[in-house]
């Protein structure tokens, strides 16, 4: 993919994170499982006090908050979108938890951060949206001191991808470029990590499914009622997308999985 295009990408998938409409689908916390699977993977990278941990595309803040308060570790999060930063900064003092969560811009393919200044690396459902995956791994595992861990929960797939869930807002629902578990496992090991754990979470995705396909149902009755504005939002499109997401997860093609990987020792990396 080439660079301008890359970027365009980027932006477009932020803004639509952003979006007051993503907020009414998805609330606070944009991934399947919610913040059950984000204390899922804080186990799983036995997250504690004095450990210092970057979330990769923290969105508005809400598994940084969750982590900081349920685990007491020091956690930075980063996202591509200003306003995601602003409002999450936002919440972190309302939580009171500013000392141990702040956020910044960042792309995570290319991360202003010293090296090995983190114990653990989290991303949640937004690894299958970079434009280049072996780019950002390489980046994890920069950043990351040399027993370093890394955790993320995303979209798999099993088989090709249904051609109907292609273009711009497959890439925002992280479905365009889901990965089957052998290439995660390829992208982490190229950049040399050594995968320890693959859980499967389908069950999740499905219930953020339903959750979805409800929730159109209910904004559309609204905006027929004209009891609210969607402005640049195609309903009819939304509902047609999300009736396919559904079809291609119950039949098994779409799945969710939660993956851990640990920093590998000496270089190829150092």
């Amino acid at each position: 993919m080439p660079a301008e295009q890359r970027e365009t990408l980027k932006h477009c998938c932020s803004s639509a994170y952003e979006s007051e409409f993503a907020r009414m689908l998805l609330g606070n916390s944009f991934h399947p499982g919610g913040l059950d699977l984000t204390r899922r993977l804080g186990i799983l990278l036995n997250l504690r006090p004095g450990l210092r941990i970057l979330d990769v595309a923290s969105g508005k803040g809400e598994s940084a908050i969750f982590l900081a308060k349920e685990f007491g570790c020091d956690v930075i999060g980063i996202d591509f979108g200003p306003q995601n930063v602003a409002d999450a900064t936002e919440r972190a003092a309302a939580a009171s938890v500013s000392h141990l969560a702040t956020f910044r811009e960042g792309d995570a393919e290319h991360m202003e951060f010293p090296d090995g200044v983190f114990d653990r690396v989290i991303c949640e459902c937004a690894f299958c949206t970079f434009p280049d995956k072996p780019a950002a791994a390489r980046e994890f595992r920069r950043v990351l001191r040399p027993d370093g861990r890394i955790g993320i929960s995303d979209l798999t797939r099993r088989g090709s991808v249904p051609a109907e869930l292609s273009g711009l807002l497959s890439w925002i629902a992280c479905i365009a470029d889901a990965r089957l578990i052998s290439e995660f496992i390829a992208d982490f090991e190229s950049a040399s990590f050594e995968v320890t754990t693959v859980e499967a979470h389908d069950n999740c995705l499905l219930q953020m499914a339903r959750d979805v396909q409800s929730k159109l149902f209910g904004l559309e009755v609204l905006v027929g009622l004209k009891q609210l504005d969607l402005p640049g939002v195609n309903m009819t499109q939304a509902k047609q997308f999300a009736r396919s997401a559904m079809r291609a997860i119950q039949q098994g093609v779409l799945g969710y999985s939660v993956i851990v990987a640990d920093r590998h020792f000496g270089q190829k990396g150092s």
